[in-house]
Formats: structure tokens, C-alpha cells, sequence
């Protein structure tokens, strides 16, 4: 019987030749962990829909922040749930509101983890759609100064980076000059610059809700089908003044993952999105998987893709499971 002189077993035989071999490697370092911000006191709710995540409250998230840096993950991502929302989402660039709120307290408590915001109006909108409307349809140009506004107030309170989410033609260069205007050209912009519109984000849509009161978002959203489009989205964005790119969802889109890594010197940053997230959890309550090596397959999937970053819902497991091997 003939063999070949190169047997791909034989680096397989154990886990330390395995490990000595490895291709992709996820670390902490690729972690950004999402939260979300209420308003109140001593709030920590949970959100039915992603298990294992809550609703913050200001004074809770900063002792969350807190176990956040502890276990080594460098960044977080805030999105807010308003007092009051109403037809322009004004409540997004309040001096007061949450958001501004958790990032003074985080930031009075701890300064060596990375604070980025989301930067969007659904969250605040009274109609739930991610700008303001013109009849009955979203104005992208009426909206680039209030997404404008709100990335300005949040690094007013201390944010580190912004991420605009809304996915409105020009709103890149419009938050690079508004910023670079008021003396912070130094604040990266996170841009979300191919997201789809996609069906895996409904239990976001609950836990910020922020769900359409009429309507869907594929007027602004990107077509799931499309992958030459999504990669002239990032173009425009990099074009716009983005220092970092993102695709969402991650796990259907791993495709377009590796054209933006392939096409583009940018750091890529990919969100495993709530959906995502949801369906492992469900799956591994049933029995059916085990939870942590689906997570750490499907992350080091997203990782080999080409992400630099990963947004996940998940970050504070992996970063346990993580130490724990170390």
C-alpha cells in the first residue's frame, strides 16, 4: 500500500503538536464586549431573550466594567435606553443622557478599558427608526447632524471611540468633521460599514428596543445577498475617515469577512450578533451542543475569516474559559 511522504496526521497526534501548529489563535485581545444602560439605580435585569445579559444601570454597569477590565478584555461597547424617546432621538445627545452618564462613572472609576459607543438613533426614536423621518421614510441628509451631535456628546463624557450603526450614506465624514472641529481628531471611528439587514437581530431589537414601529430598515440596511456592494461600502467609509471597519452579522457573512480583510488595510472588526448568540444558548439549554467549544469554534471561525475585533455577547465566557487555560 503507498503512502504519501507527507502524513497531515502525524502534527495531530497530540494537543501540544496541535497547539504548536495552530494557524488562529483567539485571544482576549480580540474581545469588545456589548452592554446595555438603563436608567436608575442598582438595575440588573435580565433580558429573556440573550441569556446570561442585562440591563444596566449606571451604578451597576461600572462594577460590571470593573470585572470587564479584571479578566483582561480591552474594550466595551455601550448602547442606551432613554428615560424618554421622541421623533428626533433626542435623548441620544443629552449631556445627561444614560450613555453620558455610564461613561463619566466608568471613567471616574477606571481609565485602561476602551469605552466605544453606538452611535444611532433607533435606540431613542420614538418610531424606532435609525434617523429621522420625511414622509414616512428615513431622511439620510437631515440625519448625518444629529448622528453628528450624538457622537460629539459622547466623547464629550469620555468615550474613547464612537461607532456609527445607522448605516445613513456620509455619516463617516460627517462625524470625522464634527469631531475634528471640536478638538478630537484623535478619537477613531469605529464604522459599521457593511451591515445587513438581517433577521439575526432579534433579540437586540428587544433588549434596546428599538424595534421599528412601522416599516423595516432595508431602505438602509445592506441587502443580505449583495457582497460587491458591502465591499464599496467599506470603500466609501475609508474613503470617509474610518480608522476601523465592521461587518454584522459575523457567522453568515464570513465571506464578506475575508473580501474586507483580503481588499482592505484597515483593522476589521466583526459583531456576532444577538441572534447569534441566541441560538447557541438555546441550543446548548436543550442539550443538543456543548456551549463553550461551539462559542470557541465559532469565534476562532470569525477570527481565521480575517476579524482583528470581535463584538460578542459572549467576550466575558470566552475571557474566563480563556484564563482558565492559561
Amino acid at each position: 500500500m503507498y503512502f504519501p511522504d507527507y502524513r497531515p496526521r502525524r502534527l495531530r497526534r497530540t494537543e501540544t503538536l496541535r497547539r504548536m501548529v495552530r494557524e488562529t489563535v483567539l485571544s482576549v485581545d480580540d474581545l469588545i464586549q456589548p452592554f446595555f444602560v438603563v436608567p436608575g439605580t442598582g438595575v440588573q435585569e435580565a433580558i429573556s431573550s440573550l441569556p446570561g445579559q442585562f440591563h444596566w444601570s449606571v451604578d451597576k454597569l461600572v462594577e460590571e466594567a470593573v470585572a470587564i477590565r479584571d479578566l483582561g478584555i480591552p474594550a466595551v461597547i455601550l448602547f442606551g435606553l432613554p428615560e424618554a424617546k421622541d421623533e428626533t432621538g433626542s435623548a441620544g445627545q443629552a449631556e445627561d443622557g444614560v450613555v453620558q452618564r455610564a461613561l463619566r462613572a466608568i471613567k471616574k472609576r477606571i481609565n485602561d478599558l476602551v469605552l466605544i459607543t453606538d452611535v444611532c438613533l433607533c435606540e431613542y426614536t420614538s418610531h424606532g427608526h435609525c434617523g429621522v423621518l420625511k414622509d414616512g421614510e428615513v431622511d439620510n441628509d437631515a440625519t448625518l447632524e444629529l448622528l453628528a451631535q450624538q457622537a460629539l456628546s459622547h466623547v464629550q463624557a469620555g468615550a474613547d471611540m464612537v461607532a456609527p450603526s445607522d448605516m445613513m450614506d456620509g455619516r463617516v465624514a460627517e462625524i470625522r468633521q464634527v469631531l475634528d472641529d471640536h478638538g478630537f481628531s484623535h478619537i477613531p471611528i469605529m464604522s459599521y460599514a457593511a451591515k445587513f439587514a438581517s433577521s439575526f437581530y432579534g433579540p437586540f431589537r428587544e433588549a434596546a428596543q428599538s424595534t421599528p414601529a412601522f416599516g423595516d430598515r432595508r431602505g438602509y440596511q445592506m441587502d443580505p445577498a449583495n457582497g460587491r456592494e458591502a465591499l464599496r461600502e467599506v470603500a466609501l467609509d475609508i474613503e470617509e475617515g474610518a480608522d476601523i471597519v465592521m461587518v454584522k452579522p459575523a457567522l453568515p457573512f464570513l465571506d464578506i469577512i475575508s473580501q474586507v480583510r483580503q481588499e482592505f488595510d484597515r483593522p476589521v472588526a466583526a459583531y456576532h450578533v444577538s441572534g447569534e448568540y441566541a441560538m447557541i444558548k438555546a441550543a446548548a439549554e436543550k442539550g443538543w451542543l456543548d456551549e463553550k467549544a461551539v462559542v470557541m469554534e465559532a469565534l476562532t471561525g470569525v477570527k481565521r475569516a480575517g476579524a482583528d475585533l470581535i463584538l460578542t455577547y459572549f467576550a466575558k465566557d470566552v475571557a474566563t474559559w480563556l484564563k482558565g487555560a492559561s
